[in-house]
């Protein structure tokens, strides 16, 4: 049996290899070295019943997360995933290598990520090449969920939104000050926290306030990242994430702006990955 893992900081998708060609597909909470510990890791995975079922006859296991950007951090996971996975082969690589793997296959183009954080890369066919970005909530996150919330509560937090979506988002969170502060500057995963404000523009999509909150992130995003690689035009460019699959007309608007070719625009790109671990391409790369 295989398993394969798409993991993100706010959620990880999983998909089983069953026989008949069949497969089982679940999900668990977002798996990050750097926000969690090996035991913390080890707990999502102890809860996880379709783990605890089949743990003993997996015997490969391709784990892709946000947060294992150094042997250290994949350790982490690695480690955990072997407390539960005894006679499995532990493969772990950093999320924006499985999208690739997902979105270009084996060949080359850039893959943005705009979900709960926000990355991009380049992918030559064989290999991610290391880049800039990627900065991480505070510092970056250029375009994602994160950035939005923070944008969205701190605008609720000033009273500088619109009054009719200032009682609405009222309504819907009923949050102040002090509890965004605590949130924010006292309690872990601040990043999970402000990216959940960001659904808001879902329910609002099309209203000109949030319109325009969308365009200035996205043309953030590839001012500031995209066109950071010079041949940012010679290649497709794919997206991964809800932000981008959800707003894509909107994504698709500022890209063409600036003459950038969309390829894929996935939402998960888990069932594309896992074909593609199946295929055993990515033995041949």
């Amino acid at each position: 049996m295989i398993l394969v893992a798409d993991s993100g900081s706010s959620k990880t998708d999983w998909i089983l290899q069953l026989a008949n060609s069949q497969y089982l597909e679940f999900h668990t909470k977002g798996i990050n070295p750097f926000l969690q510990s090996e035991k913390e890791i080890a707990k999502i995975l102890q809860q996880t019943s379709e783990i605890e079922q089949f743990a003993g006859e997996v015997s490969e296991v391709h784990f892709f997360g946000a947060g294992c950007t150094n042997p250290d951090k994949r350790e982490i996971v690695s480690n955990a995933l072997s407390r539960f996975f005894k006679n499995a082969f532990i493969n772990v690589e950093n999320d924006v290598l499985g999208r690739a793997y997902a979105t270009c296959g084996k060949s080359k183009g850039l893959i943005s990520i705009l979900g709960t954080g926000s990355n991009i890369a380049f992918f030559d066919g064989e290999e991610i090449h290391k880049c800039k970005q990627g900065l991480g909530y505070i510092l970056g996150d250029e375009g994602s969920g994160t950035y939005f919330g923070k944008k969205l509560v701190t605008a609720f937090l000033y009273e500088s939104m619109p009054k009719d979506l200032y009682s609405d988002f009222k309504e819907s969170y009923n949050v102040d000050k002090e509890n965004v502060i605590k949130n924010v500057y006292q309690k872990p995963s601040a990043n999970l926290y402000l990216s959940y404000f960001a659904r808001f523009m879902s329910k609002h999509k099309g209203h000109p306030y949030i319109e325009s909150l969308i365009r200035e992130g996205f043309e953030e995003f590839i001012v500031l990242n995209k066109k950071a690689f010079e041949d940012y035009r010679a290649f497709p460019c794919h997206f991964v994430g809800s932000i981008a699959f959800y707003f894509q007309n909107t994504l698709k608007e500022i890209c063409n702006k600036h003459q950038i070719k969309i390829g894929k625009t996935l939402t998960h790109p888990i069932k594309e990955l896992y074909n593609f671990i199946l295929a055993g391409e990515f033995q041949n790369i």
